[in-house]
């Protein structure tokens, strides 16, 4: 299956650089979209999804930092690498202080802008592919597709009650869910014991230890929490 191109907006008032880089990323495979200030950058993001922005420091009526700062305070975490003339240190430390994630003076090697992108996507797909998957020493259950493997990728069978379960205390590990609240969630609020028993056929499946589990455990007079890897 063919991957997805990554969507990357640059945002710079110099036409001629922001025309050379679009040209030159979309050369590489990428699909690009270019704002020649913050304003027209806003009205992209409204619009479309994107895997990463570029980002000019100068620019004028709301500079490059005061947009990546908005940008952080709307809680956005794509990723933005900062382009500047600037090389101080200082200049360079604001950025990141600000949540750029990667900070690149001019001039620049365009070659070396491309592996940084590179890094900088690689590092947000492993984030979130981390994000979506419970880790039990080598058992792993993906929360996306609903699958439990074992350390050599096989499938271990659950059934939807052991899904709904994994899937509920995966959303909000470590937290304390109460024996009542998921009799009701499961649909069995007559019978609490049923909730017991599903947590001990769920335990055989990720723990390796039973009778002293580390990963779904018992807090006592309160109910069951999850921990991850």
């Amino acid at each position: 299956m063919q991957e997805t191109k990554k969507h990357i907006l640059v945002v710079d008032d110099d036409t001629r650089l922001r025309s050379l880089l679009q040209r030159y990323l979309r050369e590489q495979g990428f699909l690009v979209s270019a704002a020649k200030d913050a304003f027209e950058a806003e009205d992209f993001l409204q619009n479309y999804i994107f895997d990463l922005l570029i980002v000019d420091v100068m620019m004028p009526k709301i500079t490059g930092l005061e947009f990546l700062h908005n940008l952080r305070e709307k809680d956005n975490p794509i990723p933005v690498i900062m382009l500047t003339a600037m090389g101080e240190t200082a200049d360079r430390i604001v950025g990141l202080e600000k949540g750029a994630d990667d900070y690149i003076p001019k001039p620049f090697e365009p070659k070396e802008l491309v592996l940084r992108i590179n890094n900088i996507l690689k590092r947000t797909i492993k984030a979130k592919e981390l994000s979506t998957k419970l880790i039990f020493h080598g058992i792993t259950y993906d929360t996306e597709k609903g699958e439990l493997k074992d350390s050599e990728g096989k499938i271990i069978h659950i059934t939807p009650v052991e899904r709904t379960l994994l899937n509920l205390f995966g959303k909000n590990i470590g937290e304390v869910y109460a024996r009542e609240d998921l009799a009701e969630i499961l649909g069995v609020a007559e019978n609490l014991r049923t909730v017991d028993v599903q947590i001990t056929r769920l335990r055989k499946k990720i723990e390796t230890d039973t009778k002293n589990p580390r990963y779904l455990q018992t807090v006592r007079g309160k109910g069951y929490m999850l921990i991850s890897d």
